[in-house]
């Protein structure tokens, strides 16, 4: 394994992380259905997949766990990290090796050392922080920001990397609750954590012009 990470965006929270050729793959979503829809193309194809290292999943939502399509990929052996319960819908397709995981419980995808970190959702979920050749990457899921995230610079003083959602989801009829992290918060998370660089997950994302004028309310791109 040599000393560079590469990441290529595949849509969402969906993200292809390569620490010098061992590649893992976050929160799988490849296809579409009533009220999760894409309103971006996909960055990779399923089929074009590299070989993986192993598949982190931050909670059981259909946008981040998509067993429907990624059934289909041709490696049944490639090991899963979850968050605890929620192994099953891997198994059910055919995957066997699943590590599930409270927060700061540990997993070992070859080279790379991957640690629960907490997370809230509106359902169970944790976050990842992935440590090898030298670099620390934090996956932030789609979490809100929570008190538990200050604990992350105690353990993980030196963070490369952090990968941000952004869209600032809120759910219409729960007075507008919000579920995952706006911009400004991702901004307030970097002061916490100083990452070296932040990048933005988890936008372009539409439940559709039903969903969103009756349940969903969140921003848009980067740019916006």
């Amino acid at each position: 394994m040599n000393s560079t990470v590469t990441l290529t965006r595949v849509t969402h929270s969906c993200v292809l992380i390569d620490f010098g050729g061992v590649t893992l793959l976050t929160d799988p979503w490849f296809s579409e259905k009533f009220g999760y829809y894409r309103s971006e193309p996909l960055g990779i194809a399923l089929e074009d997949l590299p070989p993986l290292a192993g598949v982190l999943v931050s909670h059981g939502h259909y946008d981040h766990y998509d067993m429907e399509a990624f059934k289909a990929y041709r490696d049944k052996t490639v090991p899963f990290v979850v968050k605890r319960g929620i192994g099953g819908a891997a198994r059910k397709v055919g995957f066997q090796q699943i590590s599930e995981l409270d927060p700061w419980e540990t997993a070992q995808l070859g080279p790379i050392k991957v640690t629960a970190v907490p997370g809230s959702h509106g359902v169970p979920e944790i976050t990842y922080m992935l440590e090898a050749g030298g670099f620390t990457i934090y996956f932030g899921g789609d979490t809100r920001l929570i008190p538990a995230l200050r604990e992350i610079p105690q353990r993980f003083p030196k963070i490369d990397l952090a990968l941000l959602a952004i869209n600032g989801l809120m759910i219409r009829p729960a007075f507008n609750r919000r579920d995952v992290m706006s911009a400004q918060e991702a901004a307030e998370l970097c002061a916490i954590i100083h990452p070296r660089v932040a990048i933005p997950t988890h936008y372009a994302f539409t439940g559709g012009r039903i969903m969103d004028r009756l349940l969903l309310k969140y921003n848009g791109t980067p740019e916006e």
